[in-house]
């Protein structure tokens, strides 16, 4: 069964090299190939492919960024030269990750172990899955920190800050900046722990310490001491959570 392939880099000889080397599996075909980040999630989406080979440092979008945005998910190769972003990689699910140079017999090994893994079966597994148990939500999402990215598990997050476009996520003891809104991230995240309490606030129901009736409203203090104000069209939605 043919096997589509999306190639992801800025370079014209890497995607060169990659087309080459898989010349030698007819069962797969290279349908896009990508220059840049942005144009990667949207060729991802629209052509669903069963297997990226993913850059990391790129223009528009690093190859990290491109897998919190697609809403698809192929299986991931990366082929990078930059070493020092395999552990976030594989904490990405990531199938394998090609350090530049590398040569046909690194490459075959790492397409061995996607071919292994047939990705249409594993897609159509967890589309039933899904379709049976519901949505599914991320226990570990990757976070910008300085110049690398880092995991952040999920269960960590005290609460969620809106900052013009962007959102601020914090835990006990640090906070990071996401690129995405407020509203695309409560989306993301498990309804049965977190709650929004105000247009541009989400709090996490394991970090409250204790709620306090004020004369303008309810204000939620977390265990780290943050105070949350909720607003009032938030008021009813936090109420139902009292027993």
């Amino acid at each position: 069964m043919e096997q589509k392939v999306v190639l992801v880099d800025d370079e014209v000889p890497a995607r060169s090299l990659l087309k080459e080397y898989l010349q030698a599996y007819p069962q797969l075909k290279v349908v896009a190939e990508c220059k840049n980040g942005i144009e990667a999630i949207g060729i991802i989406n629209v052509l669903q492919p069963d297997l990226v080979f993913l850059d990391i440092q790129m223009p528009g979008k690093t190859g990290l960024e491109v897998l919190q945005e697609i809403e698809h998910l192929p299986q991931i190769i990366f082929a990078t030269a930059f070493d020092k972003y395999a552990l976030d990689a594989f904490n990405a699910n990531a199938v394998d990750y090609l350090l530049k140079p590398f040569t046909r017999e690194r490459f075959d090994q790492a397409l061995r172990k996607a071919l292994q893994k047939e990705p249409s079966v594993m897609q159509n597994l967890m589309a039933l899955s899904e379709s049976l148990q519901g949505k599914t939500y991320p226990e570990r999402i990757l976070v910008e920190q300085g110049n690398k990215w880092i995991t952040l598990p999920v269960v960590e997050i005290y609460w969620l800050e809106a900052e013009g476009d962007y959102t601020k996520i914090h835990t006990a003891k640090q906070s990071f900046l996401s690129s995405k809104g407020i509203s695309e991230l409560e989306t993301r995240l498990n309804p049965q722990q977190f709650q929004r309490v105000h247009r541009s606030a989400i709090i996490a129901l394991n970090a409250i310490r204790e709620i306090h009736r004020e004369p303008t409203g309810p204000q939620v203090v977390l265990q780290n001491g943050i105070t949350v104000k909720v607003s009032r069209s938030y008021t009813d939605a936090l109420r139902r959570l009292i027993y």
